[in-house]
């Protein structure tokens, strides 16, 4: 199934993409939001199998993918981000939304309930929680603050698979759909990744920031997390301590594949699905 594709503004004029599947229904809509540098694309496969149900909304970021790109690497800091997110649902008229946020995508659905919490009714948290692993960040980082550079879809796939082997994409049809969702092909004819570098730099100075108390904006909402078993972004002893503060938190664990899951994995899918199916 594929997406439409709409363009909106943001407040300050920049261009949002964004992808819908489906149409309005009686159902709460899904608002699915990307990790750091990833595109409302990563949902497609989960939002096959939902759009039937309801509608199911992606986003592409400002400095990500198909959105535009800022003059200043400040407008990609995360407050900003989470206003275009409330912008976004104002002008697609969604008065409630289940968010499944991606890495940094759940923690912009933790702030989305802390500044309206009307407007979340429920929420997926995959491999993130309100602390974030300094190996895995220090991953992140390595990725995320340069621009990569491709001759063609394929070397970029071989890389990809090189670099992220904790990821759970077997064969090369998958990681082939991955590298097309990580680069795209510039006028020059090469690959080129599909984020602004700068991105990197909000990473820099948000390091140390308390996000427990945000963590807490979620108490009475069905929450899932999803984790990947060999995660070095949400480790086992975080979502040990997310539980403590909120006993009714749902897990689901994907053994083996670090961060982060993709979601329509065959051992948890079947699960994810039917968290979601069961919210209004």
């Amino acid at each position: 199934m594929s997406p439409r594709l709409v363009r909106l503004s943001a407040a300050d004029g920049l261009g949002l993409a964004v992808r819908l599947w489906g149409e309005p229904t009686g159902r709460t809509p899904l608002l699915c939001l990307p990790g750091l540098v990833r595109t409302g694309g990563d949902f497609a496969r989960l939002a096959a199998r939902h759009a039937t149900d309801r509608l199911v909304v992606a986003l592409d970021y400002v400095g990500r993918g198909l959105s535009d790109r800022a003059s200043d690497w400040r407008r990609y800091r995360p407050e900003r981000m989470l206003a275009d997110v409330l912008d976004l649902c104002a002008a697609l008229h969604l008065p409630r939304v289940v968010v499944i946020g991606t890495s940094m995508g759940g923690l912009l659905a933790m702030g989305m309930a802390a500044a309206r919490p009307r407007l979340v009714s429920a929420v997926l948290l995959n491999d993130i929680g309100p602390e974030v692993g300094s190996a895995g960040l220090a991953a992140v980082k390595a990725l995320v603050g340069r621009a990569h550079v491709f001759p063609s879809l394929e070397e970029a796939a071989a890389w990809l698979r090189l670099t992220l082997p904790w990821l759970s994409l077997a064969t090369a049809e998958e990681w082939r759909e991955f590298a097309a969702l990580t680069v795209a092909q510039a006028p020059d004819g090469t690959w080129r990744s599909v984020w602004d570098p700068r991105i990197v730099r909000t990473l820099e100075e948000g390091v140390g920031r308390d996000l427990w108390p945000l963590f807490g904006a979620l108490a009475h909402l069905p929450v899932l997390v999803v984790r990947g078993g060999a995660s070095d972004v949400l480790t086992e002893a975080t979502a040990r301590r997310m539980k403590e503060v909120k006993p009714d938190l749902e897990e689901i664990v994907l053994g083996g594949v670090g961060h982060a899951p993709t979601l329509s994995e065959p051992a948890i899918a079947p699960a994810v699905d039917a968290w979601i199916a069961a919210q209004p």
